[in-house]
C-alpha cells in the first residue's frame, strides 16, 4: 500500500495504482478535470501510464458549468 495526498487529504492506495484507476475510483471518469501531480499538470493522455508512488501530492479540480 502507498499513501498519496489528494486535495490535502491522505488516501491509501494499492502499490500499482495508475492515475486513470484513481480517477475511476473517485467517480470522475468522463468528467472535465484538471490534475496536478507534485506541482506539475498531468496531461489526460498520460493518466493510464503514470503510476502513483508513495508520497505523491495530487490536486484534482473538477470543472463546473454555469455562469
Amino acid at each position: 500500500m502507498i499513501t498519496v495526498n489528494i486535495n490535502g487529504a491522505a488516501r491509501q492506495l494499492h502499490d500499482s495504482t495508475h492515475i486513470a484507476a484513481l480517477i475511476e475510483e473517485m467517480g470522475l471518469t468522463g468528467k472535465r478535470i484538471a490534475l496536478e501531480r507534485n506541482g506539475e499538470i498531468v496531461p489526460r493522455s498520460s493518466y493510464a501510464t503514470q503510476q502513483l508512488v508513495d508520497g505523491d501530492k495530487l490536486e484534482v479540480v473538477v470543472a463546473v458549468g454555469g455562469g
